[in-house]
């Protein structure tokens, strides 16, 4: 079968997102793009995620001639953003938060074309059942929390840890896919279901 050319340049390196867009049958090209991911002073987390994803998709786009696409995600807790836990300690500290209590997990999406840069951002509201210690340390050795904001995966073995999901889904993986989609459209990107004839 013959690859697709790619319609798209992801300013990522996460497989996931790329996944996703491959899922909507978007072929893309990564073009991973490092910038600095601290929150500027008393930035909300909704402003923190959007400008996130619009310096990424910005840093890439003079590396391509494709439409751009970055993104960022957010675990919120009581207005704070939970990064990527450290180490076994951090990442306790912040599943013992999150255990049992409903957070926020907000996504910013920036798409780079011909009309500009245009942003979204997605919060969904997760609910985990309550957590022992007992879990969080046999969660920590299983390798799946280190470079995860929050310090779990929603789509891997945490999945069972969640009680509920008001939202996107695929937000909290890291892109949402509805969103995602009217973005593309509206830089002129044909869509899985934009190519029927």
């Amino acid at each position: 079968m013959k690859k697709a050319l790619p319609q798209l340049c992801l300013a990522s390196a996460s497989p996931r997102r790329r996944d996703l867009l491959a899922s909507i049958g978007v072929s893309v090209e990564v073009i991973p793009c490092d910038i600095d991911e601290t929150p500027d002073t008393e930035e909300l987390a909704q402003d923190y995620v959007v400008r996130l994803a619009r310096e990424k998709a910005l840093a890439a786009s003079p590396l391509t001639s494709l439409p751009t696409l970055g993104s960022d995600t957010a675990v919120v807790l009581d207005g704070e953003i939970l990064g990527k836990p450290t180490d076994q300690h951090h990442a306790a500290c912040m599943l013992k938060a999150l255990s049992g209590r409903t957070h926020q997990v907000l996504t910013g999406v920036a798409v780079s074309g011909a009309n500009g840069v245009l942003t979204r951002c997605v919060e969904t509201h997760v609910t985990l059942r309550a957590l022992s210690d007992v879990e969080i340390t046999a969660y920590w050795h299983t390798g799946e929390p280190l470079d995860k904001a929050g310090g779990y995966a929603i789509q891997g073995l945490a999945a069972v840890f969640v009680a509920s999901l008001q939202g996107s889904y695929s937000a909290v993986v890291g892109l949402p896919l509805y969103e995602t989609a009217a973005l593309l459209r509206q830089q002129g990107l044909a869509l899985w279901n934009g190519r029927l004839t």
